[in-house]
């Protein structure tokens, strides 16, 4: 037996080619990391607005798709665990699973064309039932191919070194958590930028196509790096899973209590004891110590609930603001960026200043109590952000509710009008002038009488619950209404529209021909300064105009407008541009990034150390599912918590947090801390086993928990 184990180990430790006194093998791990997390993140940075503006999903139902998937990537790591350890072995895993992986963002990709459906040429898809069966699978694909893939690539790239490479283990390690990131901050930079470009084979739109594309090709990459590689790789063979021992150990216990739950059976003092008829000693002890973690983990998905909105609910609070930055202007989910950036910057400040100086000053600030004060900081964010939603309700205009009706009046008439709305509404209007603001009205049905010679009568209807413009024309006989938007235009683009009070038909860029006194449909464009060019036959002028971010025009032409190039129009805000300014979710950022330090680095770290060392996989498992688990949350709670507004949903994750955390304060002062290799050390000393043998398995777990203390102190998060 001590052969075939010595045999195993060798096969393992077999000699690789080294480069600066690393396997070369581990380059290829080191590049296929990258590639894969910009594929990730680069995907989940666009994924929110993609259902929001594509599918053209509202934002509870984004927002709760957006989670489900996330909550599904971090419940099939457990899955790839058990294929690893108990079938296919660790490489083989990552390659079948990066396949599934590849071919799930190609889907991705190809259901974002909206071509492939657009039948009519319009830019919109006229069969959403396709695109979103051809996401739905690209995702689910995607969620088992990263979550199989994740606890497997780490542990594979620390197979490659022989045991005389401690260093430069420790070293790849660094590397490997630093590519993590740059590969998150490089892809939420770079695919905000590709989704807004403009492409499509017919009509021009978001160009969501090579947003997914360029993920689904970095995935392609990165699998055939880690093909490359092949014939370099340590290989190990399955060993068995751990998790699954830990399983069916459990399961005996609590079968075997419940089979002598009379009370003429003696108590015993835990009661994991019952699966000692079974199981070994040694076994039982380690599962204990791991209950005693796991149940520590049983609030701790409410952080993640908090934290993994910045993703969905704060991506769309910024499609609402201002990203004008001057030297540059930042897309809305290129927010998210801050968060990987603050990443780098907070977690070496935290490790090398802040915690050596608490320290200093005398305060037990153990592993627990920056776990609580984590929490603590994730729920400030979140009154931070209440506090800037509430500043962009200010911004908002006042649309109708569902049984109101809002009405502009614009005037394009030779002449100064005074406008009678029954039955008591009295407006004058300028020519080529508006009202100053929307009437409302609670009831459908109006009369309009305008004080021309002879009069002119005109009765309407309104629609229930929207807003309207009534134009009046050069010939008011045939004043008509005109239906407007009644939200903010979608990703902070601006919607316009022409109304044409030149005496002949008009050709404007990009819009279709315009009739004498009529108005064009509403066109959405970016930010940023737009040039127009009006044409009439041989006579042209062209009109410029700046954009900001989220609002809505309409330009009044007059019948002097090529006399006086074009410098007559009359510009109509219908709704003000967004004014509340992205910077302002920067402190939110800061708050959430610092509880992620406390909370995430740290909660990593006391796992490991309180855990046996052939149990750090069921802990790992277990935290995983912690995350999994606060993203089902705020799945249910978007879905069944329909808060009238959206500062309030925040408070009200705020609020939770803090009561979790007040619970796991108080758990974690009856938290006892132990050495898991003391416990085992007496408990394979009560089994009589050799010291020598003792001593050397004490001393290999000491080496191990050094090499995982030093692993989790350079570990990010995005793992």
């Amino acid at each position: 037996m001590p052969d075939e184990k010595m045999d195993k180990t060798t096969k393992k430790k077999k000699k690789t080619a080294e480069c600066c006194g690393y396997p070369i093998s581990i380059f290829f791990i080191v590049v296929n990391e990258f590639c894969e997390r910009f594929s990730y993140y680069g995907m989940r940075a666009v994924l929110v607005l993609y259902f929001r503006y594509f599918l053209l999903w509202d934002d509870d139902l984004a927002t709760s798709i957006y989670h489900a998937f996330v909550a599904l990537c971090y419940l099939t790591p457990i899955l790839g665990a058990i294929i690893a350890d108990s079938w296919l072995g660790k490489f083989k895993t990552i390659i079948y699973l990066s396949i599934v992986y590849a071919i799930g963002q190609v889907t991705m990709a190809i259901s974002t064309i909206h071509d492939i459906t657009d039948a009519n040429r319009d830019g919109t898809p006229d069969n959403f039932t396709f695109h979103i069966a051809l996401s739905m699978l690209g995702l689910i694909l995607i969620a088992l191919g990263t979550g199989g893939i994740k606890p497997c690539v780490a542990a594979f790239g620390g197979d490659q070194f022989q045991e005389h490479q401690s260093r430069q283990l420790n070293t790849f390690f660094s590397v490997f958590y630093l590519c993590i990131n740059a590969g998150s901050l490089l892809s939420t930079l770079i695919t905000p930028v590709l989704r807004a470009q403009e492409c499509g084979i017919h009509t021009q739109q978001q160009c969501y196509p090579l947003a997914f594309g360029v993920p689904a090709v970095l995935m392609v990459i990165s699998l055939v790096v880690f093909i490359a590689g092949s014939g370099m790789y340590v290989k190990t063979d399955p060993e068995g899973n751990i998790m699954w021992s830990v399983c069916k150990c459990i399961g005996f216990a609590i079968k075997n209590r419940f089979r002598h739950r009379s009370s003429s059976y003696p108590k015993r003092e835990h009661w994991m004891d019952w699966a000692n008829e079974k199981y070994d000693k040694l076994l039982i002890a380690q599962i204990k110590m791991v209950l005693k973690v796991l149940f520590l983990y049983i609030p701790l998905p409410m952080f993640w609930t908090l934290f993994d909105q910045k993703g969905s609910r704060w991506t769309l609070q910024a499609t609402t603001m201002s990203g004008d930055f001057g030297a540059f202007i930042l897309q809305p989910d290129q927010m998210q960026t801050v968060n990987p950036i603050l990443i780098l910057t907070l977690v070496p400040i935290m490790d090398r200043l802040i915690f050596p100086l608490i320290q200093k000053c005398g305060l037990n600030f153990s592993p627990l109590k920056r776990m609580t004060v984590g929490m603590l900081f994730a729920a400030m964010a979140f009154v931070s952000a209440a506090l800037v939603q509430i500043e962009i309700d200010k911004t908002l205009p006042n649309f109708p509710s569902s049984s109101e009706s809002q009405l502009k009046v614009v005037n394009t008439y030779s002449t100064t009008l005074n406008v009678t709305i029954s039955p008591n509404e009295h407006l004058l209007i300028e020519s080529f002038g508006s009202s100053a603001d929307y009437v409302t009205f609670d009831h459908q049905d109006i009369t309009v009488s305008l004080n021309t010679n002879p009069v002119i009568t005109k009765a309407f209807s309104l629609i229930k619950g929207g807003r309207q413009t009534l134009i009046i024309p050069s010939d008011p006989t045939v004043m008509y209404l005109k239906e407007d938007v009644k939200s903010k235009p979608r990703e902070g683009k601006n919607a316009i529209r022409f109304v044409n009070g030149y005496t002949a038909d008009l050709n404007i860029t990009n819009l279709d021909s315009i009739e004498p006194s009529a108005t064009t449909n509403y066109t959405l464009v970016n930010q940023g300064k737009r040039d127009f060019v009006l044409r009439h036959g041989e006579q042209w002028c062209e009109f410029s105009r700046k954009f900001g971010f989220g609002a809505s025009y309409t330009f009044l032409i007059p019948s002097t407008v090529f006399s006086d190039d074009c410098e007559s129009i009359t510009e109509v805000e219908d709704m003000k541009p967004n004014s509340v300014h992205m910077a302002l979710q920067i402190p939110q950022y800061f708050l959430i990034t610092t509880g992620e330090v406390m909370f995430s680095v740290t909660g990593l770290q006391f796992s490991y150390s309180q855990a046996p060392k052939n149990m750090k996989s069921v802990l790992q498992a277990g935290w995983l599912c912690t995350n999994a688990v606060g993203n089902i949350i705020v799945l249910i709670v978007a879905e069944l918590g329909k808060l009238p507004k959206q500062w309030a949903e925040y408070l009200l994750f705020a609020s939770l947090l803090v009561a979790v955390s007040i619970i796991f304060s108080i758990m974690a002062y009856f938290y006892t801390y132990i050495d898991p290799a003391e416990i085992e050390a007496q408990v394979r000393k009560e089994q009589g086993l050799e010291p020598e043998e003792m001593e050397k398995e004490t001393l290999e777990m000491e080496e191990k928990d050094e090499d995982q203390k030093n692993e989790q102190g350079v570990k990010q998060t995005k793992i």
